[in-house]
């Protein structure tokens, strides 16, 4: 029997019940329901509104315009949910584990590889080609499960709800803290006690309203004297605890980051071609985080220390094949190439000066210098001959 709608009251402990329930079901990890200040005094929205503008206005942003979006009052949109959604009340927050049984970033690793960040090995099981995954991007895996919730949720209550996974106006990040998924750690992540930080989240938007009497849950920071992910950055993007200048971190430079990488940054990239997992990596509360089972975040064995000579070899072709509806396809070939070289020079490995050759003569003037860059680096880490013209 269908269930009756029933008009979207306020949030109760039963309702929040259900919606564990419902998460679970639909592939998710932990949930939680944050709510939407609404202007009053005691609510923090001005506060939170206040430190993402200071943050969005010293530059720490970088060349991420959608997060610098402001409505026609100049209002930045990301600071309140509400600018876009005058409806919204509550912002169901869900969260998907996305660890891997693999080898960490810092783990010892052959000159000749690279590093994609962990979250975007992700592969589904592909029914017509048995050992193989077929490339997925967390994006629409999670968006199609919020999807599946948000159905549910429509058959029991009426209420308006939106569903975003990286696109809202509003920061996942301070919204799943809000909601008691964890807290945020000293290297910018949301950490959760027993699933740590390997995360992704999703969000709902509703209209239903959180009661003063609702019992919030809220995760306790316990970071404590740690500092562990501050001194492992190699950028320096983390300039204070809990604090990143985005504009100096590594998944920033490798996937936002268009044109010419500063040369200062070069260096301390190391052979990371696609984001950074160092700052997680480190840190303590993730020695035990579960090895996620959901298909559809499956690693792709062959993008784990990828060889850097088998990501140069690839063409246009070749790329789509492999990365077409993964995270990796939002970067583009060219950019990935510009990393590449870079990631050779820091090898050190004279085995890459041919292809880097080839490359300082590209008509792409950024992957030209950043050859001729990482050639020179290899020459002054090896004492290489320089090839002298026949």
């Amino acid at each position: 029997m269908a269930q009756t709608t029933q008009p979207a009251a306020a949030w109760t402990s039963d309702l929040r019940q259900w919606l564990r329930e419902s998460a679970a079901h639909s592939g998710f990890d932990t949930v939680g329901v944050a709510p939407v200040a609404t202007g009053n005094p005691e609510d923090d929205k001005p506060l939170d509104a206040q430190r993402f503008e200071a943050w969005i206005d010293s530059g720490r942003a970088g060349e991420m315009d959608y997060l610098k979006r402001r409505d026609e009052h100049g209002v930045l949109l990301r600071s309140d949910v509400q600018i876009a959604m005058p409806w919204a009340r509550s912002v169901i927050v869900c969260a998907l584990n996305y660890n891997a049984a693999a080898p960490l970033s810092i783990d010892p690793s052959s000159p000749a590889t690279g590093w994609i960040a962990r979250y975007a090995w992700s592969g589904r099981t592909d029914p017509a080609k048995p050992g193989e995954l077929a490339p997925t991007d967390y994006h629409d895996e999670l968006l199609s499960r919020l999807k599946k919730i948000e159905s549910q949720l429509h058959e029991r209550l009426a209420c308006q709800t939106r569903c975003y996974v990286d696109t809202g106006p509003l920061v996942e990040r301070a919204a799943a803290a809000k909601a008691g998924i964890g807290w945020v750690g000293k290297n910018t992540c949301v950490l959760d006690q027993k699933l740590g930080s390997w995360l992704l989240f999703g969000v709902i938007v509703t209209s239903i309203p959180v009661s003063p009497t609702f019992e919030l849950e809220v995760a306790v920071d316990r970071c404590g004297s740690c500092t562990r992910c501050l001194d492992a950055c190699p950028t320096d993007a983390l300039v204070a605890p809990h604090q990143m200048d985005a504009s100096l971190c590594i998944s920033y430079l490798t996937i936002e980051k268009k044109g010419t990488i500063p040369e200062e940054l070069r260096e301390p990239m190391g052979r990371q071609v696609f984001g950074c997992d160092i700052c997680q990596d480190v840190c303590p509360w993730n020695r035990r985080s579960p090895i996620s089972q959901s298909d559809g975040m499956l690693p792709r064995r062959q993008l784990v220390n990828p060889s850097l000579s088998w990501l140069a070899e690839l063409d246009s072709a070749t790329f789509k094949q492999w990365f077409k509806g993964s995270p990796l396809e939002r970067t583009r070939l060219k950019r990935l190439h510009r990393n590449v070289a870079i990631a050779m020079g820091n090898s050190g490995e004279a085995q890459f000066l041919p292809q880097l050759e080839q490359w300082s003569a590209a008509e792409d003037p950024v992957l030209a210098e950043s050859s001729q860059w990482a050639i020179a680096r290899i020459h002054g880490l090896t004492n290489t001959p320089t090839p002298q013209p026949s």
